[in-house]
C-alpha cells in the first residue's frame, strides 16, 4: 500500500503517480457522513461546505481562462452562458452538466470542466445549474436539462449543432437528457462526451465490488446513498435515471466515453458502451490506465488528462463541423 492507503498506480505517468500520492487518502474518502434522505438541511449544509472549500480555486480558474460568463435563465432554468476568449459565433454550442453525485456542486463549481471545454473547442458553453437531489428527483432534473436544450433549439440552434457533455453524475444526466430529447422529438444531438458517467444509480456493476477498496474518491455506500436521493429503488431502472437501460436502437448522438481503471464507475462506462454499440450506435470507449474518477479535472497537468482533453476537443469539433 502507498501512503494514501490505496495501492499505487505504477503503470501511470510519473506526474499522475505524484499527484495520486499527494492528493488522495483513504481517511479523506471515508469522511463523508451518512445522511438521512429527509434531512434536507444536512444535505444543504454539506453542499455549502463543499462549495466554500472550492470557491477560491474556481475563482482562479475563471481568472486563468478569462471567459465572458453571464448568469441567465433559459426556460426558467439557471445557467452559466460561457464565451471563451476571442469567441466567434459558429452556430455551435455545448451544453455542459456538472458532476457531484446529483446532490452536490453547481454550475459555478463545475468550471473546471466547462471553462477548458470552451477554451479547447472555441465554442460557446451553456453550463446548467440544475436542481439537486434529494430535494429534486431524476424526472425533474432531467426535464430541466431538456428545457435548456429545447430553449436553444427554439432560439436558432439545430439539434445537430449541439453537443452535450458532463462528468460523473453530470455525464449520467447528459446521457439521459440526450435520450429524452430524442424521445420527445427534439432530434438527435450532434455529439455526447461522457466522463465517468454514473449511468446506473443502483450501483450494481461489477466494479462497485471489485474496486470497492481501491476507488480513491468515493465509497460504495456513499454512492448508494446519493443514488437513493436521486431516484427511489423502484425508479432506478428508469432509463432517464439510469441510461444504461435506454433503448438506443432508435438513434443516439455519436458518443465518446472516457473512464479510468481505478474507479467504481468503470462498469457503468463499459455497460453503457455495450448498450450503445450493440444497438448499432457510434460510440468510443476511451479507457485510461490507473486513472481515477474524472481525472480530466485534475488541477495539475498530467499527460493522461492532456491526452483526454485533446481527444475531447477533436471529437466535438469533428462531430459539430
Amino acid at each position: 500500500m502507498s501512503n494514501t492507503g490505496f495501492s499505487p498506480i505504477p503503470s501511470a505517468s510519473k506526474e499522475a503517480q505524484e499527484f495520486f500520492e499527494n492528493f488522495f487518502s483513504r481517511t479523506q474518502r471515508d469522511s463523508v457522513p451518512a445522511l438521512a434522505l429527509d434531512d434536507l438541511e444536512a444535505w444543504d449544509a454539506l453542499n455549502s461546505a463543499h462549495l466554500e472549500s472550492r470557491r477560491a480555486y474556481n475563482g482562479q480558474l475563471i481568472e486563468k481562462f478569462s471567459p465572458v460568463i453571464t448568469n441567465v435563465e433559459f426556460a426558467g432554468v439557471p445557467v452559466l452562458d460561457i464565451h471563451p476568449r476571442n469567441w466567434a459565433d459558429n452556430g455551435k454550442v455545448i451544453v455542459h452538466i456538472h458532476g457531484g453525485g446529483y446532490a452536490f456542486g453547481s454550475a459555478l463549481d463545475g468550471v473546471a470542466g466547462s471553462l477548458p471545454m470552451a477554451e479547447t473547442t472555441g465554442m460557446r458553453v451553456v453550463s446548467v445549474d440544475y436542481s439537486l437531489a434529494p430535494r429534486a428527483k431524476f424526472d425533474q432534473v432531467t426535464n430541466e436539462v431538456y428545457s435548456v436544450l429545447e430553449y436553444l433549439i427554439h432560439n436558432g440552434y439545430n439539434a445537430a449543432d449541439i453537443a452535450i457533455t458532463g462528468d460523473s453524475a453530470g455525464a449520467g444526466l447528459a446521457a439521459a437528457s440526450a435520450l429524452l430529447a430524442r424521445d420527445r422529438g427534439l432530434g438527435l444531438l450532434g455529439a455526447a462526451v461522457l466522463w465517468s458517467p454514473w449511468a446506473d444509480v443502483s450501483c450494481s456493476g461489477d466494479s462497485y465490488q471489485t474496486l470497492h477498496d481501491e476507488e480513491p474518491c468515493y465509497k460504495v455506500e456513499t454512492m448508494r446513498m446519493m443514488g437513493l436521493g436521486y431516484a427511489a429503488v423502484e425508479d432506478q431502472s428508469n432509463p432517464y435515471a439510469s441510461p444504461i437501460h435506454g433503448n438506443f436502437k432508435e438513434g443516439y448522438p455519436p458518443t465518446l466515453i472516457q473512464v479510468g481503471t481505478r474507479e467504481l464507475l468503470l462498469s457503468d462506462s463499459v455497460r453503457l458502451y455495450q448498450a450503445l454499440d450493440s444497438a448499432g450506435q457510434e460510440v468510443k470507449l476511451d479507457v485510461y490506465e490507473g486513472m481515477w474518477h474524472v481525472f480530466q479535472l485534475t488541477p495539475v497537468v498530467i499527460p493522461e488528462a492532456a491526452l483526454a482533453w485533446e481527444k475531447v476537443s477533436k471529437f466535438i469539433c469533428e462531430k459539430l463541423a
